[in-house]
Order: C-alpha cells, then sequence, then structure tokens
C-alpha cells in the first residue's frame, strides 16, 4: 500500500478501528507536559489544555504538568505511565525533556532525543535534508561579524532571517535590503544564539501533517494557508481569523503528491516518530517545493494545523489526540529515536 494520501479515509477507518479495541483504563495515569520555559509557553498551554481536555472527555486519567512552573524531575512523584508532550520551542521540542523520559523510562509521544534535537535546530536539518538530495531554500549561518553584502549577494533579495531553534514565526524578519540585514539579525540573535538566513521562496505556503515512523509512515492531507497580506506572523497562526486554510488545497492532485513524497522523505530522514509537520513553500515561478522545517510537537490549538488535517481524513480532535497516546503503548525500553 502506498504511503501516499490516495484516500482521506485511509488512515481516518484505521485509527477508528484502533479506538474500538482500546480499554482506557490500559493508559493508566497520563501527564500532559504543558507550558515550560520557551517563547512558545503561551500556545503550548493552549495545546495542552485542549489536549488534557480531549483525554479526560475519553475517559482517560489525564492530568496537567508544568515542567516551567515545576522541577521536571517531580515527575517521577507524579508516577504517569506515560505522557503526552504539548511543549513547543526549547526544554520541550528539542530532545532535552525526551531524554530525562528516557532515562525514567516512561514512555511519551513524538520523536525521540536525536530526531528531535535535529529537527529543532533548522541549520542541522537542511544540511541533512540537503545530503539526501531534499529540496530547501539556500542559506547561511549569520553571526555578528558577517558580512551582509555576501549575504545578499549569495542569497538575493527578499531573504529571511530567524533564529534556528525557534518556531512560531518569533524573531523572523523579511529583509528587503541590505541595510535592513543587522537589525534582523539582532532581533533573531536576541532569542537565539545560532541564527540562520535564507532565501525567499515566493509562492503557495503549505504544510503536511505525518504520523508514524520508519517505513511505515504516512502522510495526511495537505493543508494550504493562505493569511491576510501573506504575512503568517505569529498572530495570524494562533489569534486571527483571517487566516484561511484549505484542506484541500485545490492544487493539483501531482502537486499534492509531490508535496507529500517530499515531506515524507524529510520526515523518514531525520527518523521522526509518531507524529509532525512539514512545512513546505512551493515556487510559483518552477513549481517546485521547498522544505522550511519539520514540527515534532505540532501545536493543537484551535488554529491549529495536524487537527484540521485529521478532521478532513474523518478523524476528530479527541480521537486523533487518544490514538497518538495510545503510540506510545508501543514503546519499550531501548527502542526510541
Amino acid at each position: 500500500m502506498s504511503k501516499l494520501d490516495t484516500g482521506l479515509g485511509a488512515w481516518g477507518d484505521r485509527v477508528k478501528s484502533q479506538l474500538s479495541k482500546l480499554d482506557v483504563k490500559s493508559l493508566g495515569r497520563v501527564g500532559v507536559l504543558l507550558g515550560g520555559r520557551s517563547g512558545e509557553r503561551e500556545i503550548s498551554l493552549m495545546s495542552g489544555n485542549g489536549v488534557l481536555e480531549a483525554l479526560r472527555s475519553k475517559g482517560v486519567d489525564a492530568h496537567a504538568f508544568d515542567p516551567g512552573l515545576r522541577c521536571p524531575t517531580e515527575l517521577v512523584k507524579e508516577k504517569f505511565d506515560r505522557v503526552f508532550i504539548s511543549l513547543h520551542g526549547r526544554y520541550g521540542e528539542d530532545g532535552t525533556i525526551q531524554g530525562l523520559l528516557d532515562l525514567l523510562n516512561l514512555p511519551y509521544t513524538g520523536s525521540g532525543v536525536l530526531a528531535s534535537a535535529l529537527s529543532i535546530d533548522k541549520i542541522a536539518t537542511k544540511q541533512i535534508w540537503l545530503s539526501n538530495g531534499l529540496s530547501t531554500p539556500e542559506f547561511e549561518e549569520l553571526t555578528v561579524d558577517s558580512d551582509w553584502n555576501a549575504v545578499v549577494k549569495k542569497l538575493g533579495l527578499p531573504l529571511i532571517v530567524k533564529p534556528a531553534h525557534e518556531g512560531s514565526s518569533l524573531g523572523l524578519t523579511k529583509v528587503k535590503s541590505v541595510d535592513e540585514l543587522p537589525a534582523a539579525y539582532e532581533l533573531a540573535a536576541g532569542l537565539d544564539k545560532k541564527v540562520i538566513a535564507e532565501t525567499y521562496i515566493v509562492g503557495d505556503e503549505l504544510t503536511c501533517p505525518l504520523v508514524g515512523q520508519g517505513n511505515t509512515a504516512e502522510v495526511l492531507p495537505v493543508i494550504k494557508i493562505i493569511p491576510p497580506q501573506a504575512n503568517y506572523d505569529f498572530h495570524h497562526k494562533y489569534f486571527s481569523n483571517e487566516t484561511q486554510y484549505l484542506c484541500p488545497t485545490g492544487l493539483a492532485p501531482e502537486v499534492n503528491e509531490c508535496v507529500q513524497a517530499l515531506a515524507l522523505a524529510a520526515y523518514r530522514t531525520l527518523g521522526c516518530r509518531t507524529w509532525g509537520r512539514a512545512d513546505v513553500m512551493l515556487d510559483q515561478k518552477t513549481g517546485k517545493p521547498y522544505l522550511l522545517e519539520m514540527n515534532t510537537s505540532p501545536g493543537m490549538t484551535s488554529h491549529s494545523l495536524v487537527p484540521m488535517a485529521a478532521k478532513a481524513a474523518g478523524v476528530s480532535y479527541a480521537d486523533l489526540v487518544l490514538w497518538l497516546l495510545n503510540q506510545t503503548m508501543q514503546q519499550k525500553e531501548g527502542t526510541t529515536a
């Protein structure tokens, strides 16, 4: 069976079948990790509270745990049987909490230490993708000593400057002239020691959720994002009702399949598991898709994209959350990635 989306209901039917056989009591006491210490704390709280409510609605014994307010070692006292990670950004999506959970032999949702650490580092991610022949915009790591004119000569204008380890468009600047580069660098460097500049791709903004692991990983429906004035910033991602989301995208089937194939290869190459979301730009001139980044702990807010794709595949928000948690039942000591 092809792992590309040959029918929106295929994965959805499997989810419903698995959940129909699930005894929620077998999941035990569940911790929902939310909040945390990153710049995305506010969004993590929104995601985590949604997950917590969904699990409880399904009869799961779920409890909130905020490692931004409590020492993560207190997880031992809580005697959780497994956890759902709703943390975004550093100290939650970067392999640090995953390493602690591995040491505690506590199953968790999402990718393991290595895949999480690689995926949150946009430069390391791009290097891996390029070494595997996967398309991603040309880039340059910036420092305070960078030659701004040389950067522009290499990447062209406009270009994008952003922190290498932040998400949700935090610290991101669209640079239209060489004179804007120093300020853009300072903004990004205020959030992260590592700053990246990349070629700006003009075209459709797409995202592609993925589930599973390795050869069994598969893609969900692609979503086309149409933000106001083509500005998909923090506000328009989480709080604005002006941003449009198209699922189906309205693009030609062969274009969707090309994007899905690229996203699936990107996910597998990084060694991701359980779920993720690849952000992609479709060049309006060439029709070629370019990978931007991989999210290993996608948002679960009312505006989030994985629940949107799951809904298109016939899976409700609550069922999606329960299915993701159920994947931790297969984790055993020594099998994390």
